[in-house]
């Protein structure tokens, strides 16, 4: 942020050398820079941060499931190694307990969750907000471990025009443009295109698979703001194409291509198209009192091929929810509001007789009411309840609760319990694992996920050495009442996704952080966090939650130069051991073992130029890799094939280059 000041003032010293002697002097102009942070903490009952753009800039972030590196709250990682599917971790748990939402609309849920982080180009994302523990009830009864809300960039500033070029040692490129332009007074509109690619089959610790597959997307996404003095309007529309291939390769240790001598490959294309409308109507400027209608829609298909086995769904969702805010004065206010959400998905599996597929439809009508009282921000609670009905599974109540105490601006405590509900699509959402050569079982009937969130938390600033300290610390935990729980362990030869059935399943999380300002431009964090996540996996009993690492340590230094013209970041990640569940790898049985501890180092450097950058920097550095992360890769069609037990990086070092230009006022 860049202030001129312009002043006129006096001058009365003896000393000043220019011995202007109480005669008046004109300042010259003065610019006052202050850099905005990376983070931010939330400054509500929740606890939460934002990352802003100026932190997604310290790597490459190309799109959502890279911007969490330097974070050390969210871990993403690959669900296997063959379909490039990520997924986020939070709390010790999988992304299908946080709740997505982009521009604070619910999104990305059932058929789009496999890939959804590599759809939100990082170019298009103003900044993103992570809250921990049971969220809101404004926005649903979905959110478990915690809510993740993606902010696109606003058309409604100034007229622009902005992109961005960037390749890899892995020939991986991408192109980004966004633009932005005022038509009248109070409308705006902005265009927001990506294209991605890779020119080249990559193999590099030849295992006969693709280390990673080669995807093609087009992403296009126009938006619209309209503003008045009682009305305001924000619209979208988007269209994605993506075209996800992978598989065996030709070349290799002169491996066994195929099954009927064809290779075993592996292919997504998909189509998604978005639209939402909001409108917020100010009723009186006396008491914030407005009106807020937010309607989206979307059309997800996905057609797949794993092998011999082949997957096609369709799932079509529509969300409304009106919403109703009014503060009856400083201290005291409520939000009530009404939700309807439709899912409807038709799927059709070949290849598998063991599992029965078709359409499937839910209604979900509900409706809240959320109080929150503010005594002059150094007390602050918030109690929401809401109610929904189900075609599925009838009835249900979620209530919530946040409280936060802030006896001044160096200290601040937050307490939080609340309950949260998932609606499980178990094969939309995991279709990723018929890559596995194990038989995959659904039980019939899955039951809604139900489970309670506890948290407490504590943020403390103090001075060393003339420089502000932030250390925060904080513990959560999650217990189901029911859980959809994905087994590997009950029959090491199938993969069974089943109702907890009485078992027992809890996470318990502890992390500690700090941020320091070592010197002028020169900020450091580091933090350390604990997961204890045990699971009922059927008859093996109660175990540690496979695939997941004990701790996570990180460290994670900035640098800009004085005239900001150079910066320099670096992160390095300590990811403890875990689990891995029996298997078998091609005759031999595999008994229960562990992946040990790995660290990772990433680095990037970037020069500001005046209405451009460029930016170097490097992934993995350290060069580790999970040595087999497809379990007999040679024989991809004998039933002992799993490329599904990822638990570290599947891809080594890798080098990057990138530009970005930005205009103003076109």
């Amino acid at each position: 942020m860049l202030v001129s000041v312009a002043a006129n003032g006096q001058t009365n010293s003896r000393n000043d050398s220019t011995q202007v002697n109480s005669k008046e002097a004109k300042l010259k102009e003065v610019t006052i820079t202050s850099r905005k942070p990376g983070t931010m903490r939330l400054s509500g009952a929740e606890n939460g941060i934002c990352i802003t753009g100026t932190e997604l800039k310290k790597a490459a972030c190309c799109n959502l499931g890279e911007s969490f590196t330097t974070n050390p709250s969210v871990d993403v990682a690959y669900a296997d190694a063959a379909t490039g599917a990520k997924q986020i971790k939070l709390l010790g748990l999988s992304g299908s307990y946080v709740q997505m939402m982009a521009d604070n609309i619910p999104n990305y849920r059932g058929l789009a969750a496999p890939y959804s982080l590599g759809y939100v180009p990082g170019t298009w994302m103003s900044g993103i907000q992570v809250s921990k523990g049971a969220s809101s009830v404004k926005n649903g009864y979905e959110s478990i471990t915690g809510q993740i809300n993606v902010g696109f960039l606003d058309c409604k500033g100034i007229d622009r025009v902005d992109a961005q070029l960037y390749a890899n040692n892995d020939q991986r490129i991408e192109a980004n443009a966004d633009a932005s332009v005022h038509l009248s007074e109070g409308l705006s509109t902005g265009l927001l295109l990506h294209y991605e690619d890779r020119l080249k089959d990559m193999d590099d610790n030849d295992d006969g698979f693709m280390d990673d597959p080669n995807v093609r997307q087009y992403n296009l996404m126009n938006r619209w703001a309209y503003v008045s003095k009682h009305y305001l309007m924000h619209a979208m529309v988007s269209g994605l194409k993506e075209n996800r291939n992978g598989g065996q390769m030709s070349h290799g240790n002169n491996l066994p291509l195929a099954h009927a001598n064809h290779p075993y490959l592996i292919s997504t294309e998909t189509d998604r198209y978005e639209m939402h409308l909001k409108n917020a109507y100010l009723v009186g400027n006396e008491h914030n009192t407005n009106i807020a209608l937010m309607l989206h829609g979307s059309f997800h298909r996905q057609d797949s091929e794993y092998g011999l086995k082949q997957y096609d769904a369709i799932q079509r969702t529509a969300y409304a929810s009106l919403i109703f805010e009014h503060d009856f004065d400083e201290h005291h206010s409520l939000s009530s509001g009404l939700s309807y959400v439709r899912d409807y998905y038709n799927q059709q599996l070949y290849g598998v007789s063991s599992i029965n597929c078709g359409t499937e439809s839910e209604n979900v009508s509900g409706a809240y009411a959320q109080y929150t009282l503010n005594l002059d921000k150094k007390l602050i609670a918030m109690v929401g309840l809401r109610a929904d009905i189900s075609s599925e599974y009838d009835g249900f109540v979620t209530p919530r609760t946040h409280i936060k105490w802030a006896p001044n601006k160096n200290i601040a405590l937050r307490v939080s319990a609340g309950k949260g509900y998932r609606n499980c699509h178990a094969l939309a959402e995991n279709n990723y694992l018929l890559t596995s050569g194990r038989t995959l079982h659904i039980e019939n009937d899955l039951k809604q996920e139900e489970a309670w969130n506890y948290g407490v938390s504590g943020m403390l600033r103090f001075p060393i050495f003339g420089r502000g300290v932030t250390l925060n610390a904080e513990y959560y935990r999650t217990q189901f009442d029911e859980q959809v729980v994905i087994d590997y362990d009950s029959n090491p030869s199938a993969i069974s996704i089943h109702n907890l059935n009485g078992g027992k399943s809890y996470s318990n999380t502890f992390q500690v952080d700090a941020t320091c300002m070592v010197f002028e431009g020169m900020t450091i964090t580091a933090a350390y966090r604990l997961n204890d996540v045990k699971c009922t996996f059927g008859n093996a009993g109660l175990l540690e939650k496979p695939l997941t690492s004990k701790y996570k340590g990180l460290i994670s230094a900035s640098y800009k130069t004085p005239l900001a013209l150079w910066q320099f970041d670096a992160t390095l990640q300590f990811n403890g051991g875990g689990r891995i569940p029996a298997h078998y790898d091609a005759d031999n049985f595999i008994n229960e073992s562990r992946f040990h501890s790995y660290e990772q180092l990433q680095a990037q450097i970037t020069r500001e130029f005046r209405h451009f950058s460029v930016y170097v920097g490097a992934e993995n550095i350290t060069a580790f890799r999970q040595k087999n992360p497809l379990i007999n890769a040679e024989n991809p069609w004998d039933s002992s094939f799993d490329p599904t037990l990822v638990w570290g990086p599947v891809k080594g070092r890798m080098f990057y280059v990138g530009v970005r230009v930005n205009f103003e006022k076109i």
